[in-house]
């Protein structure tokens, strides 16, 4: 299949536009600035023909390319986020294209302490001959999730301008904060009618997740003893060291990020605040099942309670809050959803690799809010660095997959 591809001028487009994400902000959007990239997507759109194009109040974009089959076919969703990391400026992105890689270290013009060293990427012994797309050493790329937004520009494109490609109904969405965990608070899965959907948001090529983390949150909130410092003896009792003592008091040697791996869970502290009296740590709770979850968390609040032990005057409170679990659980009920995408890899010349993604999707979130949704590679590498980079050729690879599998779904229905 001849594809006339745009997918690379469309993404050397998108991230020039900040729409770095802000997990401090109430508000959804969070930052305002995705709607800049949301407006032009929905231009784009109706340039295309797709007619029903439209952001909604929080910044959402929906469009549909309407069926030109016969056949009754599934209503089949593609979905990426707008959003940047919060963690690495998304701000002037000077996107760079190495030509014919010669499979060397990259050193990043802007910044040359910034290196993208083959020894840390096996991933670009792959790509030797291949165009690859880099920052300038001074930001991060934005592939995380430009790579998958321009993807889908470029299958809709092929599409319109196709209509010999039979396909069912096909629904486009692309979300706003998704970086910060809120990319499906807002979506309306009714309002887009999709019976089943794919995010583009995965990593090497090829590679298509149907099953992510299992996530909770956990806030720990100290209950200290506050007196005046000069006639504290015997009486305080800091929140600020409790808090201390809890975080020193976790293992050093298993159940955090920087010690496990494959399907190992994890507990990781992500923010500590307040004062003598009242303290709070946040913490995220990460396993591939629900027991494993409450394993993690039965340990954190046993552990919690061993360190309050050597403060009487103190208490604690331990709030757990669901975030998302397992999509694999859903995706189980619709394997023809997981077989179509591997044949559609296939058919795009690469060989499908079915694996499991530490980490969440909007996806995890749709699966269970009634839209059965993995997710397929969009060749983004390094994501929320400097050091993020994606191939042009993998990209392509995308775009192939993504018009596969509208024709999959048509052909078998």
């Amino acid at each position: 299949m001849a594809i006339n591809h745009t997918v690379t001028e469309r993404f050397l487009k998108y991230v020039k536009i900040d729409t770095q994400s802000d997990p401090e902000s109430p508000t959804c959007p969070s930052t305002a600035k995705q709607k800049d990239l949301a407006k032009i997507l929905v231009q784009e759109l109706l340039e295309l023909g797709i007619n029903d194009a439209h952001m909604d109040e929080h910044g959402y974009v929906y469009a549909t390319i309407n069926s030109n089959t016969t056949k009754k076919v599934p209503v089949i969703c593609f979905c990426s986020h707008m959003d940047t990391s919060p963690d690495c400026s998304g701000k002037d992105v000077n996107p760079q294209i190495h030509k014919k890689y010669d499979g060397k270290d990259i050193v990043l013009p802007n910044d040359k302490t910034q290196v993208i060293r083959v020894h840390e990427h096996p991933s670009l012994s792959k790509q030797i001959g291949n165009d690859i797309i880099t920052t300038d050493g001074t930001t991060l790329l934005g592939a995380d999730n430009k790579a998958g937004i321009a993807e889908i520009m470029d299958a809709a494109n092929h599409l319109m301008k196709h209509p010999e490609i039979k396909h069912g109904t096909i629904k486009i969405l692309f979300t706003p904060d998704e970086e910060i965990g809120r990319g499906a608070d807002k979506a309306d899965i009714k309002k887009l009618g999709a019976d089943y959907g794919y995010t583009i948001d995965g990593e090497e090529l090829g590679h298509i997740e149907n099953e992510t983390f299992s996530a909770d949150g956990v806030t720990i909130n100290i209950h200290g003893v506050s007196t005046h410092p000069g006639f504290a003896k015997n009486k305080m009792e800091s929140a600020i060291k409790i808090a201390c003592d809890l975080v020193a008091a976790l293992p050093k040697d298993k159940m955090s990020p920087e010690s496990t791996e494959k399907k190992e869970p994890f507990v990781h502290p992500l923010g500590i605040s307040g004062g003598i009296e009242e303290s709070s740590l946040q913490f995220i709770i990460r396993a591939f099942d629900e027991d494993g979850l409450k394993t993690q968390e039965e340990f954190l609040k046993n552990l919690t309670e061993k360190v309050i032990k050597n403060y009487p005057n103190s208490s604690f409170d331990f709030i757990i809050k669901e975030q998302y679990r397992n999509m694999k659980q859903v995706l189980e009920k619709n394997p023809e959803i997981v077989n179509y995408a591997l044949e559609a890899i296939r058919r795009a010349g690469v060989e499908p690799v079915l694996s499991s993604i530490r980490g969440g999707t909007d996806g995890s979130r749709f699966s269970y809010m009634g839209l059965p949704c993995p997710n397929i590679f969009a060749g983004e590498h390094a994501f929320h660095s400097k050091h993020e980079w994606i191939s042009v050729q993998d990209m392509e690879k995308a775009v192939a997959t993504i018009v596969n599998l509208c024709m999959i779904w048509e052909e078998k229905s």
